[in-house]
């Protein structure tokens, strides 16, 4: 065995074996792969094998799609059988809300080239005869899905890696992982020692075990999964051709062939947790014991479904842990606060996701980045908060809401509230209908009638309440908790040169002085985006999205030069934060300081610490929602007394609760980007259209990359759009159309309430982005008429926030 390697990969099923193969893929040679049994020894095995397209997400959709393609080609390529079987499949849809979801993930599929033909119930008969469609509106047909042997594709990939340099080593399990002063990972094993520089945990049911070992806390759960094979079924013998895979929403299962007989596998709703307390290192090729009691309700509906189940007799009850997370998406990235150790883990689906999952990570560590939008795969979208009984809650719903409808805006209840201010309680008696954002609880909207909100991909139940929290920001004051900001502390005899460095555009000169920054990577990409107040000579406030807390820390820390004097600390949980914006804040502001709040004194996009009712707040001048305002930012510990009286002051001005659905119509209507949705690091500053935030006067990291788009061309731009709608807006990751060609795909979009418009923003190709072009988004099945603008549809000459 070696004792040095580049990257060392703890764990030999699907997730693990894919970036194996990535990576000698991408010129890395010096590989290993170490795992404590066999290749597939731990869930790989018994898993079901599926291979869907079926998903809401445009960057898992890419993701899922590059895998299925791989399979059909990995024994061509390795000799080693697959058992591919491109059959198709068919998800079905009991309700309208189901069918607007299948017309937007038809445009998210169209994107990826994933064919996918939505089908009436007799034409669902049609593809699969023995199917009793009653009940059902639609079927969502993909043709590439299909079903496959775990086994066969993670050896044919093991193949590939080995083919390619990659080595692997069974049958030794790693006993500690310790971070050596020189920056390299040691790996402890049963026959040795390996030192390397990049370190990967894809240990599958274990990988919570084995971050342990370097002091990581993984948000993941092992859900015991049951799925039954029938015997020999005459119906099914009888067919000439393999019939699609079914997911079945009625009975919360999937249907597929084997051979003469059937597979279900259901996701039953009394679903059940496994090893909570550590899993014995010895389980391998192992299986749980059957409960075939609690999915007795789920294989009721499943004989309503396909009758011929019914009379069916079950040959084998397959029963094994498989991983989930809250959010059911694997981690794939960085480990919080590690340089160099990677996730590759808590796949629910990881025979689907693996080959994908191992391209893009890949990538991630050979590149800086990864030519999709991984955000949603991050590990650091968790932070500590996330562990335990959090976690074990979000997995179990997760679990059982496997095939239920994805609703835009929708967060269920399971594990929460983890994170609250001071006044939850008190926007909650008031109505607010809360989202959750990175464990803190964050309104929405204020529901005054109490009914909750009814999710549905068209304008719902809070389209009212949200124009009017619109119009109390615009035409009076609002008030907001966005005490979830990520906030960080950069101080130090360097911190200026540091930032320089970072960031894409130039750093406050004077103290107050206030900058929108755009960190980049190598290439260009967009990695975060913050907003500095320089506080003195040496110190400055950085806000960023709450989601981006553990992300930006790292990026930040992990940047830090060996010679530079600079300190990053994160103080998000000292600091509440309340937004208090509209044309009559500083009146109300004014009745609660002596400092002086005019323009001259007080100029926007400046920040300066002044006492608000006894309270020693930093005031900054800046307003995401295009008005006079301020974000107020003082000690954790005064937000209660400080929102009171700024609501009791305010009352005669008529001041109002506003939640996050008003704070995004407003921002739609002055054109304001948004990171993770317009801004990611798949474009740059270029495309983005900030080229008035960078100052190419200066070095700074991927200051090249992007000077070379800029001179040599780019191949997709994003423009602001009014879009002619019905009852539903853009969501983001609708297809763009000229004719029947996609050009470019959406990214965010609103209703407008002050303007009376319905705003989207799009990436598409140069030759549309002229002010004035029309082309079509398809919107919910759609076509609907969008025409390119030139300016903000609210204020675009920023008369508002400067107040003059």
């Amino acid at each position: 065995m070696k004792t040095h390697a580049r990257v060392v990969i703890i764990g030999g099923g699907a997730m693990g074996v894919g970036l194996l193969y990535h990576l000698a893929k991408e010129g890395w040679k010096d590989v290993v792969l170490v795992e404590k049994g066999e290749l597939t020894s731990g869930s790989t095995w018994h898993a079901a094998g599926l291979i869907p397209h079926f998903i809401g997400s445009l960057n898992m959709a890419k993701l899922h799609f590059y895998g299925a393609d791989l399979y059909t080609k990995l024994e061509e390529e390795t000799g080693q059988a697959t058992g591919w079987h491109g059959c198709g499949a068919i998800r079905l849809a009991v309700d309208q809300d189901q069918v607007d979801w299948f017309h937007y993930v038809k445009g998210v599929l169209d994107q990826v080239g994933a064919e996918c033909h939505l089908l009436g119930p007799n034409e669902i008969k049609e593809v699969h005869p023995l199917l009793e469609t009653d009940g059902f509106l639609m079927g969502a047909y993909t043709t590439g899905d299909g079903h496959t042997d775990p086994s066969g594709v993670t050896h044919a990939m093991a193949a590939g890696a080995k083919n390619s340099g990659a080595e692997i080593y069974l049958n030794n399990r790693v006993t500690d992982t310790n971070l050596l002063p020189s920056g390299e990972w040691e790996v402890v094993t049963e026959k040795g020692t390996i030192v390397c520089e990049h370190l990967v945990n894809a240990a599958g049911s274990f990988c919570e075990q084995v971050g342990m070992m370097a002091g990581i806390k993984v948000p993941m759960v092992n859900m015991v999964h049951q799925y039954l094979m029938t015997e020999s079924i005459p119906e099914v013998a009888a067919l000439q051709q393999e019939l699609p895979v079914v997911r079945d929403p009625r009975s919360s299962c999937y249907y597929r062939q084997e051979q003469s007989g059937l597979i279900i596998g259901p996701y039953e709703m009394n679903a059940k947790a496994w090893g909570l307390d550590g899993i014995d290192w010895s389980f391998d090729n192992a299986l749980l014991p059957p409960d075939m009691e609690r999915l007795e309700t789920h294989l009721e509906l499943t004989a309503k479904s396909i009758p011929v189940f019914e009379t069916a007799g079950i040959k084998k009850v397959v029963s094994g842990p498989i991983t989930h997370t809250p959010d059911g998406n694997f981690l794939l990235g960085p480990a919080p606060g590690l340089k160099n150790y990677w996730m590759c883990c808590a796949a629910s689906i990881g025979i689907t996701q693996g080959p994908g999952c191992g391209k893009y990570l890949a990538q991630w560590m050979v590149h800086g980045q990864t030519e999709i939008n991984v955000r949603e795969m991050d590990p650091r979208r968790y932070g500590d908060w996330s562990c335990g009984k959090y976690a074990l809650e979000k997995s179990i719903d997760e679990y059982e809401h496997m095939y239920a409808t994805h609703y835009p805006g929708e967060f269920r209840d399971a594990g929460r509230p983890v994170r609250t201010t001071q006044i939850y309680d008190k926007l909650k008696a008031q109505g607010a209908v809360f989202a959750e954002t990175f464990g803190w609880e964050r309104a929405k909207w204020f529901n005054k009638s109490g009914d909750g909100e009814k999710y549905s991909f068209r304008r719902n139940n809070s389209f009212d309440s949200v124009a009017a929290e619109c119009r109390a920001v615009r035409e009076r004051v609002g008030l907001m908790d966005m005490t979830c900001f990520a906030k960080f502390e950069i101080s130090g005899n360097d911190a200026e040169n540091f930032l320089k460095r970072v960031s894409a555009n130039r750093i406050p000169k004077r103290e107050g002085g206030v900058a929108l920054v755009h960190m980049l990577t190598e290439l260009g990409g967009i990695e975060c985006e913050a907003t500095i107040t320089r506080i003195d000579e040496n110190k400055y406030y950085a806000l960023s999205a709450a989601v981006a807390e553990i992300h930006d820390y790292d990026w930040l820390v992990q940047h830090i030069l060996p010679d530079e004097n600079v300190t990053v600390r994160n103080v998000t949980d000292e600091y509440a934060v309340l937004i208090l914006a509209g044309p009559r804040s500083r009146d109300v502001l004014s009745k609660l300081t002596y400092a002086d709040l005019s323009n001259d004194s007080f100029p926007w996009l400046s920040g300066k610490t002044i006492d608000v009712s006894g309270i020693q707040t930093l005031a900054l001048r800046v307003s995401y929602a295009g008005e006079l305002g301020w974000e107020l930012h003082f000690p954790m510990e005064n937000m209660s007394a400080l929102y009171d009286i700024l609501m009791e002051e305010g009352s005669v001005f008529g001041i109002a609760n506003f939640g996050t659905y008003a704070m995004n119509s407003l921002r739609m209507e002055k054109a304001y980007k948004g990171w993770g949705s317009e801004l990611t690091t798949e474009i740059t500053p270029i495309e983005a259209g900030l080229e008035r935030f960078v100052d190419f006067s200066k070095t700074f990291i991927g200051r090249e990359s992007t000077l070379s788009r800029k001179l040599l061309g780019i191949n997709t731009k994003l423009v602001y759009l009014e879009v002619d709608v019905d009852d539903s807006d853009c969501l983001g990751n609708e297809p763009v159309l000229d004719g029947e060609q996609i050009i470019g795909v959406t990214t965010s979009g609103a209703y407008g309430h002050t303007v009376g418009k319905s705003l989207a923003f799009a990436y598409v190709q140069p030759q549309y982005t002229h002010s004035g072009t029309e082309f079509e988004i398809r919107i919910l099945g759609r076509n609907c008429s969008a025409i390119v603008l030139k300016e903000a549809a609210y204020d675009p000459l920023n008369l508002r926030l400067r107040d003059v």
